[in-house]
């Protein structure tokens, strides 16, 4: 399935944390924060809103977007206004 955002919309595929504690404590999946890390998948078509580019990681909004699933990896649909920053 192709997913391309539309407007000032980007797809962003999010980055899992680790279950795992540098202990060895497995942290169960529902008492994991919410990752706000993700590498831009594709953007939509408003040029003039859109500053970031393909394969840039990014920073985002806690709970913004849309979350979809893509073969096995999860993705969001987020408004350009709700990315925070570009990590390096």
């Amino acid at each position: 399935m192709k997913v391309t955002p539309l407007g000032d919309r980007v797809l962003i595929k999010t980055e899992q944390e680790e279950a795992k504690t540098r202990g060895g404590i497995i942290i169960p999946e529902t008492a994991q924060e919410k990752t706000q890390i993700g590498s831009i998948v594709a953007v939509g078509d408003d040029k003039d809103a859109i500053t970031v580019k393909k394969g840039q990681r990014v920073m985002y909004d806690k709970y913004a977007g849309t979350t979809v699933k893509i073969g096995d990896d999860d993705h969001l649909i987020l408004s350009m206004s709700d990315v925070l920053a570009v990590v390096e």
